[in-house]
């Protein structure tokens, strides 16, 4: 990470306990993250927010849709020239139907917060649009589809699946809930009987819910790239690549990310 005048960071961890989408591995990858910032790259601690569903009684701040959002805005609302932003999701990933002109069979990207009000592309695009020139933001979401389309096959969430890695015995689950299984959870909170999702999520987060379902059309292609993302990266999965859920069978390992793993054992050997 290049050298800047503050340095600050909001991670977010879901396990979705005791729900048949639950992982195991993402709140640990986002508190292990929490410590290569702050001992690797010098991240003042109360500079690094942390949202994850631990267990009750916790000071932890629940990673809502809303409460997301509302830090990521704080991070790019109090960011200057020079600033470094980082951004950690650990959890389940969306595809959603596409609504823009010219893309009736493509799909966007959300993540899924524990409250399945999802975080769309278009609200990612909108905290990038508003970064004070010479900031740069770090993203890296460990959920599927983050970096692009999966084309070749549809995922779904079943049975977890029994894998080596790194030589240890683990068994994985992968990190995406699709489209049709979050729209069939969404009735149970708003007890409206439409297939169309934009519907759900305003009924029931109202002004909380992405920007792309409160938006007509022909705006919501104005939030195309306003301006140059230059200073910003991007890191997440490949287009053709999943995210996994690793838990080791052996008693005494850690349950863990892949993609946040990997990365942290980059990051400690730079």
């Amino acid at each position: 990470m290049e050298e800047g005048k503050k340095r600050m960071a909001v991670l977010v961890g879901c396990n979705y306990p005791n729900t048949k989408y639950e992982l195991h591995g993402c709140i640990n990858d986002v508190i292990a993250m929490r410590e290569v910032l702050i001992k690797q790259f010098g991240f003042d601690p109360s500079r690094i927010e942390l949202l994850t569903n631990a267990p009750a009684g916790s000071s932890l701040v629940v990673p809502t849709g809303a409460n997301i959002k509302a830090a990521l805005n704080r991070m790019v609302d109090g960011a200057e020239a020079g600033d470094v932003l980082f951004f950690h999701y650990s959890g389940h990933g969306t595809r959603i139907p596409s609504k823009k002109r010219g893309r009736s069979f493509r799909q966007d990207e959300a993540i899924v917060p524990t409250d399945f009000n999802l975080i769309t592309d278009l609200d990612f695009r909108q905290l990038v649009n508003c970064l004070p020139k010479g900031t740069s933001f770090i993203i890296l979401s460990d959920s599927c589809h983050s970096g692009g389309l999966i084309d070749k096959e549809k995922e779904q969430i079943g049975p977890s699946s029994f894998v080596q890695n790194n030589g240890k015995e683990c068994f994985y689950s992968l990190k995406t809930i699709p489209f049709q299984s979050v729209l069939q959870h969404l009735p149970s909170l708003t007890s409206i009987n439409t297939s169309d999702i934009g519907t759900h999520l305003l009924e029931f987060f109202g002004v909380d819910a992405s920007i792309r379902f409160q938006l007509p059309l022909h705006e919501l292609e104005s939030f195309e790239s306003l301006k140059p993302d230059e200073g910003i990266l991007l890191s997440e999965c490949q287009a053709n690549e999943t995210s996994a859920d690793m838990n080791p069978v052996e008693g005494g390992g850690k349950a863990y990310g892949a993609f946040s793993d990997a990365v942290q054992r980059v990051l400690k050997e730079n």
